[in-house]
């Protein structure tokens, strides 16, 4: 099959478009032909040797992706044979054929193309599992959402909208907060030009936000913790800015606040049941268009162009491969 081929650990600029072996499935897992591939910042950092997980090179990178079933392994319900589904796995997508858990596909929510839903599981899951489980976002609270631009960003933006949350949004640019902004953001701040922290005490009337969600990392990971109201959630997706910030823990101690670390992968691999529960809930408010992903699709022949988008953080919304079939 053809594929986006990691041979070795390193640059991006070495991935390349090769041949692969076709997947097999294994039992519980099946097969799907990819027909889109959503493109994310751990994906950049699997190439590079960077990531958690270190899968045996050459293999495909890729964790998320849209396709058709089309085999089985051992104990698989045959009715998902030749149905149109999305999952996600540790890598693989970024090929014409991806092996999956069957714990880890749902069925292709009503409304949606393949392209649409590729950009779906890491993203929204990785939002609702943060603002549901870990941060028990409540209606009425005030959250922030820094990068609310890119991929999770704009899940978050969404999420927290139908959770019933007043969302600031907070990204780098007013192109970015526009995108943000018909994402159904209520507040905006452009931090490239103004002050955080003063816009959030103008924005709460100096009370603090009660979550934040932070993508991004770096300096604005002490500027937000700092504008947290009292029992305030600081939620740690990941350091997009490159930079892992160190925080002065008498800050938690002042405001009675928690930070919360937000490793959804692993979660999943933990409490399966609870993730499927997620991801039924994700199709549900997809079906119902409460929440719409905004995506950017290339060809997989300029996959190189797309993988430089992410890692230059120029995304607004999620960027997904279309795969040559």
């Amino acid at each position: 099959m053809l594929a986006v081929v990691c041979d070795a650990y390193g640059r991006l600029e070495e991935l390349q478009l090769s041949q692969l072996p076709d997947p097999e499935p294994g039992p519980g897992e099946v097969v799907i032909d990819v027909f889109a591939a959503g493109v994310n910042f751990p994906d950049l950092l699997l190439v590079r040797g960077l990531y958690q997980f270190k899968p045996q090179p050459p293999f495909a990178p890729g964790g998320e992706a849209a396709g058709v079933v089309a085999a089985l392994g051992e104990g698989v319900d045959p009715s998902w044979l030749g149905r149109a589904v999305f999952g996600t796995a540790l890598y693989g997508a970024f090929a014409q054929k991806m092996k999956l858990d069957v714990k880890k596909i749902a069925p292709l929510p009503a409304g949606l193309s393949l392209t649409e839903a590729a950009g779906i599981g890491i993203t929204y899951g990785t939002s609702y599992y943060a603002l549901k489980d870990r941060a028990a976002l409540r209606q009425g609270e005030k959250l922030l959402v820094l990068g609310a631009a890119g991929g999770v960003g704009i899940a978050a933006v969404q999420l927290g909208k139908a959770m019933g949350a007043t969302v600031i949004a907070a990204a780098s640019s007013q192109e970015k907060l526009a995108v943000a902004g018909a994402s159904g953001a209520d507040h905006l701040i452009d931090y490239s030009a103004e002050t955080l922290k003063d816009r959030l005490k103008e924005i709460t009337g100096g009370k603090g936000v009660d979550v934040v969600y932070d993508p991004v990392g770096g300096e604005l990971t002490e500027q937000a913790f700092r504008n947290l109201a009292w029992d305030g959630r600081h939620l740690v997706i990941g350091f997009a800015s490159g930079t892992i910030p160190k925080l002065p823990a008498n800050l938690a101690l002042l405001k009675n606040a928690s930070l919360v670390g937000v490793f959804w992968g692993t979660w999943t691999e933990r409490e399966p049941r609870a993730a499927a529960e997620n991801l039924e809930q994700l199709g549900r408010w997809l079906a119902e268009g409460r929440l719409k992903p905004l995506v950017k699709a290339y060809p997989m022949e300029d996959f190189a162009a797309a993988l430089a988008e992410v890692d230059e953080r120029r995304v607004k919304g999620k960027i997904v491969l279309e795969v040559t079939r």
